[in-house]
């Protein structure tokens, strides 16, 4: 064999290393990104957990609504600067959204199982706190909480989606019992103390 065909053979082997070098590259650094996703989205679930996070969470559904009726509550919210959590705890949630939705926009937490977890959650939270983040944005402009926005809309889109879910359709679902179902039904019929729920 002369040497220019062996130098040819050398060289395509060289080539064919180099190339599943690099494609053992690409599976170690798509291995690397599964792994800080799940990494982030642990996290996130445990800052979820959080007794502050849940307070706030709390706060927006229950509280927050009434709270809005009082002008010196959105003159509060109103105001540039530092509004006081503790008089405001919707602004603990909403940062957490808006942190949420930043690392979703920047595609450093995987959408789906994101979105499997909290997207009802997210949608109704944006539903309730729209309103105080209206307000801020009367001083602070349009930017105030836009990734919390962005998060609430990407949710809405996966909800319609998966509007069931995204359970296997290989599986067939449980018939679970809702023993209270008739109950409840006749209680919204016929409130107790007068009032529909």
């Amino acid at each position: 064999m002369s040497p220019e065909v062996l130098g040819a053979w050398a060289s395509l082997g060289t080539a064919i290393v180099i190339g599943a070098s690099a494609l053992a590259a690409l599976v170690q650094l798509r291995h690397m990104r599964a792994g800080n996703e799940l990494d982030a989205l642990l996290s996130l679930k445990k800052d979820f957990r959080l007794p502050d996070l849940q307070s706030a969470l709390r706060y927006i559904q229950v509280e927050l609504p009434r709270r809005l009726e009082d002008p010196v509550y959105r003159r509060e919210l109103e105001t540039t600067g530092f509004v006081d959590s503790s008089a405001h705890p919707e602004l603990i949630a909403c940062n957490w959204f808006n942190e949420i939705g930043t690392l979703l926009k920047h595609r450093l937490v995987a959408e789906a199982p994101f979105m499997e977890l909290f997207g009802r959650l997210i949608v109704h939270c944006w539903a309730h706190a729209a309103s105080a983040v209206a307000i801020m944005r009367r001083t602070r402009g349009e930017s105030q909480y836009a990734d919390f926005e962005f998060l609430a809309i990407r949710a809405a889109k996966w909800i319609d989606r998966h509007p069931h879910g995204t359970f296997p359709r290989s599986l067939a679902r449980e018939t679970l019992p809702d023993r209270w179902r008739e109950t409840d039904a006749k209680t919204k019929e016929h409130p107790i103390g007068g009032q529909a729920t």
